[in-house]
Order: C-alpha cells, then sequence, then structure tokens
C-alpha cells in the first residue's frame, strides 16, 4: 500500500477517534445552519437560488472546520514523539504531507455532503415549494466550488499544523488566517475607502460560491484555487523536510529549504495574477440553476416585440450589484432569442476601464448605476440598477418601445384621507406610484368633490384607503364612471379599510362588492401578531392565478362578499360576475366584480376590491418577502385589460418559502440547534464505542 494510503487512512482513523472532531462537525452544522436559516429570512423575495443560498452558508464556515480537523494531524505527532519514528522512516515529506491532506480534505468533504443531504432533507419538510425549481446539478455546481474552496483550507490547515507543538496552538493560528483575517482585512478596505463596496466589491470568497452555484464558471478561479492548494501542500511538505533536518549542521540546506518555500510563494501569487488577468468564464445553465424564469408577462411581450435592442449595463464590474444585473441581462438575451422575440445585445461599461464609452454616456446624461437601453442609435431610456424591480421594468420598458399606446393615466381620489402617491413616508404609496410609472402610467390626482373630471386617457381610478366617507354626490360620479357612459365600462380599484355603511360602500355593494367586518374566531397565519396571511389565490382569475404558492401579507383586512346586485341571471351584458381572488382560512379579503360581455366590443366595467389598504404602503412593499407588489400590479394590469395582449403575471424567479414566523423559528431551530446535538451525540457515542475496543 502507498504511504500516501497509509497516511491518509491513518490521519481519517485518529479523527475518528477524537472528540475534537465531533466537536468541530457538530460545530460546523450548526454555524452552517444557522446562516442558512439567516440568508434564505433575508433572501425571501429575491431572486437567489436555494444552491446559490446554500453556497453562501457553507463557504465562511468551511475554513473553520479544515483548521479544526487539521490542527493535529502534525502537531499531535510532535507532541507524542512520533514524528522522529515517523521521519526516520524511508518516505518522502511529499507523500505524508499530500496524505495528510488527503484526510482532512476527506473529512471536509463528508462533512459538507452529510450538510447538503440535511438542507434537502429540512427544506423538504418545511418549504418543500423551494426544492421544485432546485435541481442536482444546481447543488453540484455549488458542491464543486466549495469542494476546490475546502481543498485550499485543508491545505493550508495542514502546513499550519507543522508550525505549532499543540493542536490547539495550531487551531487559532488556523482559524485566525483562514476564517478571520481575510474577511476582516475585506471589511477594513470597505471601510477605509470613501466609495466603499463600490471599490472593492464583494467578499471574493463569497462571489465565487454565488457565481459557481449559479452557473457562472471562471476559469481563472479555477485554476487560482489549483495554484494556492498545491502551493499550500508544497509549504507543508518543507516544513515536514525542516523538521528532519533540523538538527542538521548543513545551514545551506536550512537555508535553501526556506528559500525554496518563499519561492513557491512568490510562483503562487504571479500565477495568481496571470490567471486573473487571462481569466474567461463560462456561462452554463446547470441543470436549472443559472437561468433565471420570467414572468408569462415578460415572455409574452418578448414574444410579441420585434426589432433590435442594445441594453448597456453601466457599472463597475467591482460594484456588488453587477453578478446580479448581468445575470439577469444575459438570461433576458436567451430568453427573447428562445421565444423568437425581439433582438437583445449585451454590452458593460465599467467608468474605470472603458473611458471612452463612459464619457459618451456621461454626455448623454446616463448615471453610473444605470441600465442603457438604446435603439436605431440613439437612447431610449435608462433604469436605475435596483434589486426587486429588474424584470418589471425593463418589460414595461419594452412594453412602451415595441407595443402600442394604451390609455396611461391613473387618477387617485383625494379629499376623504386617502394615502398619497406622492408620500414617500412608511404609510404612502409612492412605491406602488413609482411601479405605475415603470409600467408607463402617469399617477394624477382627481377631487370628485370639486367636480373635477376623469379625463378620456384614464386607464382606472384608485381610491386609496380613504378615513372618511364620499358624499353623494362623489359615490354617484365614482358609480357612473364605472358603469360607463357611452364607450364603455369603467375601472376601479378600492383599497378600504371600514366595513361600513357608508355611501362608498353603498356604491360598491351596487357594483357587485360588499365590506363586512372579518368573522369573529377566524384563525389565521401570521407574521407579527396583527397581520394576516392570505395565500387561497384563485386559480381561475388573471389577477391571482400566477400567484399560487406565494402569499400576501394584511395589516388588518376586511372581508368582501358578492353583494345583491352580482348574480347570475339576465343577459350577457347585465350579469355582474363576482370572483373571490383572495382568501385566508375561507374568508374572502379581494375580489373582482365585472360587468358586460366579455366578447363584446364594448369593455366591460371592472372593480377590485380590496379589504385592506395598509399592504400597499410603502413600509409593506418595502419587503419582499410577500407578494403584495406583484397582486397590485396583476390587479392594474387586469382592470387596464392589458393582460389580453401581454399576460398577466408577476416577477418570476423569485424566492418564497412560504413559511410563516413561527415555521421559520421552526426550521431554524430544528436545523441549527436539535440537527446539531443529534450529530454531535451520535458522533460522540462513535468515538466512544472505538475507544472502548482499544
Amino acid at each position: 500500500m502507498s504511504p500516501v494510503r497509509v497516511t491518509l487512512r491513518r490521519t481519517v482513523g485518529a479523527a475518528r477517534c477524537m472528540y475534537s472532531s465531533a466537536f468541530a462537525f457538530a460545530g460546523f452544522f450548526a454555524a452552517a445552519a444557522a446562516l442558512f436559516a439567516f440568508n434564505m429570512d433575508a433572501a425571501e423575495g429575491g431572486f437567489s437560488t436555494v444552491a446559490s443560498i446554500w453556497a453562501l452558508s457553507v463557504s465562511p464556515v468551511l475554513p473553520f472546520l479544515a483548521s479544526l480537523l487539521g490542527m493535529d494531524v502534525w502537531s499531535e505527532e510532535k507532541r507524542s514523539g512520533r514524528i522522529e519514528i515517523l521521519l526516520s522512516s524511508p518516505v518522502l515529506e511529499r507523500d505524508l504531507a499530500i496524505g495528510k491532506f488527503l484526510g482532512v480534505w476527506t473529512m471536509c468533504l463528508a462533512a459538507t455532503g452529510v450538510f447538503l443531504a440535511a438542507s434537502t432533507a429540512f427544506l423538504a419538510s418545511s418549504a418543500p415549494s423551494l426544492l421544485d425549481e432546485a435541481t442536482a446539478g444546481s447543488f453540484a455546481a455549488a458542491f464543486a466550488i466549495l469542494a476546490l474552496q475546502s481543498a485550499l483550507w485543508s491545505a493550508a490547515a495542514t502546513a499550519a499544523s507543522a508550525l505549532f507543538k499543540t493542536g490547539a496552538a495550531a487551531a487559532v493560528a488556523s482559524c485566525a488566517a483562514l476564517g478571520v483575517a481575510p474577511r476582516a482585512i475585506w471589511l477594513a478596505l470597505r471601510a477605509w475607502s470613501p466609495r466603499g463596496a463600490s471599490a472593492f466589491g464583494s467578499m471574493p470568497l463569497d462571489d465565487h460560491a454565488y457565481d459557481f452555484a449559479s452557473g457562472l464558471f471562471s476559469v481563472g478561479t479555477t485554476l487560482s484555487y489549483a495554484v494556492l492548494t498545491f502551493a499550500a501542500l508544497f509549504t507543508a511538505s518543507k516544513l515536514v523536510a525542516g523538521l528532519r533536518c533540523r538538527d542538521c549542521a548543513s545551514r545551506t540546506l536550512r537555508a535553501s529549504t526556506r528559500f525554496s518555500t518563499v519561492l513557491a510563494a512568490v510562483f503562487a501569487a504571479l500565477a495568481v495574477s496571470l490567471a486573473a488577468r487571462f481569466d474567461f468564464t463560462l456561462d452554463l445553465p446547470c441543470g436549472g440553476s443559472g437561468r433565471t424564469k420570467f414572468s408569462d408577462r415578460t415572455r409574452s411581450v418578448l414574444r410579441e416585440a420585434r426589432g433590435s435592442l442594445s441594453a448597456t449595463l453601466f457599472l463597475s464590474r467591482k460594484d456588488p450589484r453587477f453578478r446580479e444585473a448581468s445575470h439577469f441581462l444575459r438570461a433576458l438575451k436567451r430568453e427573447s432569442a428562445e421565444v423568437g422575440g425581439i433582438a437583445i445585445a449585451v454590452f458593460y461599461v465599467d467608468p474605470v476601464v472603458d473611458i471612452a464609452e463612459a464619457r459618451r454616456l456621461v454626455r448623454e446624461g446616463v448615471e453610473e448605476g444605470c441600465c442603457v437601453f438604446e435603439r436605431n442609435g440613439r437612447i431610449v431610456d435608462s433604469i436605475a440598477i435596483s434589486g426587486g424591480s429588474g424584470e418589471r421594468a425593463v418589460t414595461s420598458l419594452i412594453e412602451r418601445i415595441a407595443l402600442p399606446s394604451r390609455k396611461s393615466a391613473v387618477y387617485w381620489t383625494t379629499g376623504h384621507g386617502e394615502a398619497s402617491y406622492s408620500d414617500y413616508g412608511p404609510g404612502g404609496m409612492s412605491d406602488f406610484a413609482r411601479d405605475l410609472a415603470l409600467d408607463g402610467y402617469a399617477c394624477k390626482n382627481v377631487n370628485l368633490a370639486a367636480g373635477e373630471p376623469i379625463s378620456d386617457d384614464c386607464a382606472l381610478v384608485i381610491v386609496a384607503g380613504p378615513r372618511g366617507d364620499f358624499a353623494e354626490t362623489e359615490a354617484e360620479r365614482l358609480k357612473a364612471y364605472v358603469e360607463g357612459l357611452g364607450a364603455g365600462g369603467g375601472r376601479l380599484l378600492v383599497l378600504i379599510d371600514s366595513p361600513g355603511p357608508g355611501t362608498l360602500q353603498m356604491a360598491l355593494a351596487s357594483l357587485g362588492v360588499r365590506t363586512s367586518k372579518t368573522p369573529a374566531g377566524t384563525k389565521t397565519r401570521t407574521l407579527n401578531g396583527s397581520d394576516v396571511i392570505a395565500d387561497g389565490f384563485s386559480t381561475v382569475h388573471p389577477v391571482s392565478r400566477p400567484l399560487a404558492g406565494r402569499q400576501v401579507v394584511l395589516d388588518r383586512p376586511i372581508a368582501v362578499s358578492r353583494s345583491f346586485a352580482a348574480g347570475d341571471a339576465g343577459s350577457a351584458a347585465d350579469i355582474t360576475r363576482f370572483t373571490p381572488i383572495l382568501e385566508a382560512s375561507g374568508v374572502c379579503f379581494a375580489a373582482a366584480a365585472e360587468r358586460g360581455a366579455v366578447e363584446s366590443e364594448i369593455p366591460p366595467s371592472r372593480v377590485v376590491a380590496v379589504g385592506d389598504a395598509g399592504f400597499a404602503t410603502n413600509g409593506r412593499l418595502g419587503t419582499y418577502a410577500n407578494a403584495n407588489r406583484d397582486f397590485l400590479l396583476n390587479a392594474v394590469r387586469y382592470l387596464s385589460g392589458r393582460e389580453t395582449a401581454s399576460g398577466s403575471g408577476a416577477d418570476a424567479g423569485r424566492l418564497a418559502s412560504g413559511m410563516d414566523r413561527s415555521a421559520k423559528a421552526s426550521f431554524a431551530v430544528k436545523f441549527a440547534v436539535v440537527f446539531p446535538a443529534a450529530a454531535f451525540a451520535v458522533l460522540s457515542l462513535g468515538v466512544f464505542a472505538r475507544r472502548r475496543r482499544k
């Protein structure tokens, strides 16, 4: 049997008989699981994949695991005196170092594999919807980068162990050098730089984990990890050689050993620099992990649009936003090509590197941090890079450019304490108004009491949580607008917090919708104890159909039900069809009422009533852990009739666990506490049994 294999088996066998190894494995599981639960909650509603979040959770903990598992591989040999016997044998130091390294690396890979199996098992029981889009390929890509990182940490920990006589000292030094120092230096650079993260980018180790897990394979990164691993192994072998010749009288031999170690470090640094300079990436789907899922609306707009469009990302490649934005643009280009729609060309302009092109964009009035869209040689629009509105903003822009224009004004009623679209506070609706602007709508106020007209450019009217009641003349004007005078029915979105009775509620009842108090004793899911989680979406209505599996968070909702005006009798043009579109615990909190024949040339009147206004405020829309924003925009598209041309749907690919507060707490406790404790108990029993057999 080769010396490498014998050393590997001895290293693993010795670790299996040590309680410190059980502690290292359990600590790794606890820390990685806690990070995973935290990162999952932070990424809720975003566009990260489960595989990338998993990789980002394991990567920071791997250096500590390798340090703890590798702390005794040489220090224990020196402490016990076995190093003298080992070095007196005719075995090359290189073979000993490789065997020790492979032993530590094997245990790191085993711990990562067990944690991957546990992660999928806990997700399957607590949030199975998260695994629907995850594939073996996506987790394999994440495991690959973690294997590269753990190889480097294992080699470095093996080298560090040869420097110290006690394992504790080796562990402390390794943890500080491998786990703490890189992130501390990065944080210090960010704090020191006036530009912060945009000057130094995200933590490189985290970037590597995210990129590989999302299907972006960097050849330079792979070569860099390989070179550094070999350099660490070479250093470990030379340190062991130094132990063999420490009593040697030849100073030249000792000096040459040290010189070769320094030379190896210089060579590794030059090789890594060269790999970074000539790096190229492979954008692979990885079984679905690298593909961005788009909504039905986006695919429909891309399919209908014709011509060509160029998208230029004016952003530093070091900016933390660059990766997600570039991934999105590449995926958009692929999607448009697959559906046979508009041809999209993607370009990147780094303001530091591409100086000439950056100057041209600045002269055109484009600010750094924007995605610039050009058609026929001229800039048509630019969109600021921001998380959460990328797909919707780009889709709306393409729709405005390439599809016919439609009614483009949204009128907001005033004079009754309604929330304002110009209010940027937590209780305002400026966030909703900004989304409407991205869809090409202009927001306008209308005071019905003052007799202000609702112009022909009106796509819909919004009544946003009035605190006071409407006068009879106002309610009649609103009702007359909805029922239609001449060319067809109007469109109304009403967000109401009061069950009535009142003039507005009476007008709604005549349109087919009635509000009432939520039945006493109704048990609903909640996040903070006062709100209500509603996930009962209708599968037959365009507002709610695309949101299956997601949840809307309502502040203090009231019930919505069918009124006397809604029914099934009469001619098609006179029937008011009532459809519940959002329920929780059997109670309807949002509904749509439509009157008129769908197949008629005269547009039918439409009303969407939601028994809550707080869910549309800036405070609620500021988090993406719910489908509030998408529910609102789907309702606007349905009311304005745009779903007939381009389909309805929300931003696809968002991370939605479907867990409420108690479910998330339960998941975190089971995964980060119970599972590591059980693993520690099982591993400790194994250590105890093996020691008893000896």
